[in-house]
C-alpha cells in the first residue's frame, strides 16, 4: 500500500528533526499517536484503515511499527504515515509478537513480565 492510500496521519506539531529518542509511542483503540516525552504533547497521531483494538508497537530504527488485528503497518516514526502495510489474511487473531534485530521485541507478555520485574525489584529496594 502506498503512503497515500488510507493514510489517516494527522500531524499536530511541526516536525523539525525530531531526535527519536525524544518522541514516545502509544496505541489503543486502533490508533497509534506520537507524544514529546519530556512534556506529552501530541506530536501526530494515525488511525490505519483496517484493525482495530489491541496494537502492538515495535521501534525498528527508523521505522515504527505496527501490528493490528492481522494487518501489519509501517510507519515514518517523524510523521505517522504509513510506508507499506501487510495483511496476514487467514492467520487467526489475537496479540501480536513483533522482533527484530533494530528494536528488540514487543509483545504484551514481554511488557507484563518485565512491569512484574520492575515492580520486584522496586519493592526489594524499598522505594
Amino acid at each position: 500500500m502506498a503512503a497515500s492510500e488510507g493514510d489517516k496521519s494527522t500531524v499536530d506539531q511541526p516536525v523539525a528533526m525530531r531526535n527519536l529518542d525524544d518522541l514516545v509511542f502509544v496505541a489503543f483503540n486502533g490508533r497509534v499517536f506520537a507524544v514529546d516525552r519530556y512534556d506529552g504533547t501530541q506530536i501526530w497521531r494515525t488511525k490505519p484503515p483496517k484493525g482495530s483494538g489491541f496494537a502492538a508497537l515495535l521501534l525498528d530504527g527508523d521505522r515504527l511499527i505496527v501490528s493490528i488485528s492481522g494487518y501489519t503497518y509501517c510507519l515514518d516514526p517523524w510523521r505517522g504515515t504509513i510506508l507499506w502495510s501487510q495483511e496476514f489474511s487467514g492467520e487467526g487473531m489475537g496479540v501480536p509478537a513483533l522482533a527484530s534485530v533494530r528494536g528488540g521485541q514487543s509483545n504484551a507478555a514481554a511488557a507484563a513480565a518485565q512491569a512484574a520485574s520492575d515492580e520486584q525489584q522496586r519493592r526489594a529496594s524499598g522505594h
